[in-house]
């Protein structure tokens, strides 16, 4: 349902839906994807259906499924975590009504106590659904995606969107992205594909965003190397890691 995370800019995933739909390139080789198809085999009911057999691998099929049991379930947990939202999904696809998406931030209001990460590769959808909404929420981190420079028109929209925090995940980052404007974004990650046919990453594309990052006052964090072993190309940096975070103001009130 729910729980501890071992991804590293993150404490504990949280997953009210499942499945999701290929966008752009950085979904070739989707973790989750991989892992939806492993969960639907071993017959989880939150996976059937999401996941398709195309050629030797899986892909998604489009089709969300809501699990109902894991709505509430920050609320059990008290002491103050990091929680990357739908680490399985895209909140901010299509298929997710705002209805749902609604209920959700109704839970993250509630659980203020907890700084909530949301990524996406759809940030249009992710303003327009943001500004529906009631409440400005300062323990919500807002995120999107970007694999390559042909893609850095979502760092645009995203810094549209309202939150105390906006950042971006260059990861799988799959080709260069320069250059790269982030004023008004208050965080970068990057890293490199991981698991079965990655694809390499460069060493210049990383240095060139943390001189960036440097260059904007950017807090920079660096996952990993990736490749088939991730865990062997580690993910040291000049010899060191780099896990910044950016400065957040959450009230305990």
């Amino acid at each position: 349902m729910a729980g501890a995370s071992d991804i590293e800019w993150t404490e504990a995933t949280w997953n009210p839906i499942a499945g999701c739909t290929i966008l752009s390139p950085g979904c070739t080789n989707c973790y989750a994807q991989r892992l939806a198809a492993r969960l639907q085999a071993m017959g989880s009911l939150k996976y059937q259906g999401t996941t398709r057999k195309s050629g030797r691998r899986h892909v998604w099929t489009g089709r969300v499924n809501i699990d109902q049991a894991a709505l509430e379930a920050p609320l059990k947990w008290r002491r103050p975590l990091r929680i990357f939202v739908n680490s399985m999904s895209d909140l901010f696809q299509d298929e997710v009504p705002f209805e749902l998406i609604a209920k959700i931030w109704a839970v993250m209001k509630e659980t203020h106590w907890h700084t909530y990460q949301i990524l996406t590769k759809r940030p249009e959808r992710m303003r327009d659904v943001v500004s529906r909404l009631d409440d400005y929420l300062p323990n919500i981190w807002l995120g999107t995606s970007v694999e390559n420079a042909s893609y850095l028109d979502r760092i645009n929209v995203l810094r549209s969107v309202p939150a105390q925090i906006r950042f971006v995940s260059f990861e799988p980052l799959i080709g260069p992205v320069v250059p790269v404007d982030l004023t008004d974004i208050h965080w970068a990650i990057v890293g490199g594909e991981s698991g079965p046919g990655a694809r390499p990453i460069d060493r210049q594309w990383v240095e060139t965003i943390q001189d960036t990052c440097r260059a904007q006052n950017v807090p920079f964090f660096f996952k990993q190397w990736g490749g088939s072993r991730k865990g062997k190309a580690g993910r040291l940096l000049g010899g060191r890691t780099w896990d910044e975070y950016p400065i957040s103001t959450i009230s305990a009130a």
